[in-house]
């Protein structure tokens, strides 16, 4: 095999496996499917092989592909085995070897990073449930016939804002003069299109906490889709354009409110080479990104005054908790709340099946996936399923209509349940 390619696929990071199987029990797709090759171990296996010239590349595309990268793995090893890397090396050479789809380029090379495309998405959303069509094609049924289950999660969709509203989002809010924080938000792809109330939301949290929030011009996707998928060099350019956007003033926090891309923002300096001009701007950007619960927890600018007689439960983004390592500023967040009684899942750390786009491509996996989880959420039997991520919410969603139990719990993204409790400055 060729040095190239035992390099993409990272090839020397797989000998810090030992095979040891402390992976195992933390595995979901292991737990789920009970094949050595969909296990963290089996997978590392498998890219060993491949780039021994002992397995085709072939071999290992379906164990891959079936890899939620939830990094549950990474926080148990004992060997700080580098699976993020090696991962991303294996989808590198399975895009490569994969035919280009039309399609597929235009979502990952237009789309995804447009705002214009991503609004238009929103306002198409909103026309189609202002209008009546979704209750249509529900009642007959229509979006069943969909490739894709994206009927499961049409259904499952926020209610959007007009497209007046999004257009009146002004690029840089203050209410405390001086502030106590200069805040780049990092608005995301689908969050911002999808999600626009509770980024609004965000917004008015830290306004609340005494920070000056900036939307940077020049911002876009934040990357994590394409590295998922191993299209590498789209997410470095990506990345660079971030850079960019956030270099334009002097932030002392660069904001998200979604797992996944706090954790592809973080891991930025990965991209580039040590010592290099690119590496020292990442390395300078990836200083300053937090998760909105880190700053809240640091400004520490906010009272909340609205007794809450809930009960709720948290379900971490795997990508927060095993990415970002934050862990104790939800819960220390929603401990603040008067009256909200908080109830631990017995496995907090199991994924949900979410993982970007796996529960669309992967959709029988996922809701294997999701089923225990759901088994852990209903026996802590909340009101509500608190989540940090685009995907886990809208996963959490589903996963309560599946069990049909969406007249008694429901799901809501943290930023917009500590909103709700109507926390005043200090």
């Amino acid at each position: 095999m060729s040095n190239l390619l035992k390099e993409k696929l990272g090839y020397d990071k797989t000998f810090d496996c030992v095979q040891c199987g402390y992976c195992l029990p933390a595995c979901p797709t292991y737990e789920t499917m009970e094949k050595e090759t969909h296990s963290p171990r089996g997978r590392i296996n498998l890219v060993k092989m491949v780039a021994e010239g002992k397995a085709s590349v072939e071999d290992m595309r379906e164990p891959i592909e079936k890899c939620l990268g939830c990094m549950a793995c990474t926080t148990v090893c004992p060997t700080n085995v580098q699976y993020g890397a090696i991962l991303e090396g294996a989808k590198q050479v399975l895009d490569e070897e994969k035919p280009r789809r039309l399609v597929e380029d235009f979502f990952f090379q237009t789309f995804f990073p447009s705002s214009k495309w991503m609004d238009a998405l929103g306002n198409a959303t909103w026309a189609y449930q202002k209008s009546g069509l979704q209750k249509i094609s529900q009642r007959f049924g229509l979006t069943k016939k969909a490739p894709l289950p994206i009927h499961e999660f049409e259904a499952a969709l926020p209610p959007m804002p007009a497209p007046k509203k999004r257009r009146g989002r002004a690029d840089r809010y203050i209410r405390k003069r001086p502030s106590v924080a200069k805040v780049g938000f990092f608005q995301g792809c689908v969050m911002d299109s999808v999600f626009f109330e509770t980024n609004q939301n965000t917004v008015e949290l830290l306004l609340r906490s005494g920070a000056e929030v900036v939307f940077p011009e020049g911002q876009t996707c934040c990357g994590a889709l394409h590295a998922h998928t191993g299209k590498v060099d789209a997410s470095i350019e990506l990345a660079k354009q971030n850079i960019e956007a956030f270099e334009q003033e002097g932030f002392d926090y660069i904001v998200n409110n979604a797992g996944g891309c706090g954790a592809r923002l973080i891991e930025y300096h990965h991209l580039f080479e040590e010592g290099t001009e690119w590496h020292n701007r990442a390395v300078r950007f990836v200083e300053c990104v937090k998760d909105i619960s880190e700053v809240l927890v640091q400004l520490d600018g906010l009272v909340f005054e609205k007794t809450m007689d809930r009960t709720v439960t948290y379900q971490p983004s795997c990508h927060l908790q095993n990415v970002q390592k934050v862990t104790s500023e939800p819960l220390a967040l929603l401990q603040k709340i008067p009256g909200l009684e908080l109830r631990e899942l017995d496995r907090p750390d199991f994924c949900c099946g979410s993982a970007g786009v796996y529960n669309i491509v992967n959709y029988e996996d996922a809701m294997d996936i999701l089923d225990v989880k759901m088994q852990d959420v209903c026996g802590v039997d909340p009101d509500s399923v608190v989540t940090s991520n685009p995907g886990c919410l809208l996963q959490m969603k589903l996963g309560i209509e599946r069990e049909g139990v969406s007249g008694k719990i429901d799901s809501v993204h943290l930023v917009d349940l500590l909103l709700e409790a109507d926390p005043q400055p200090k």
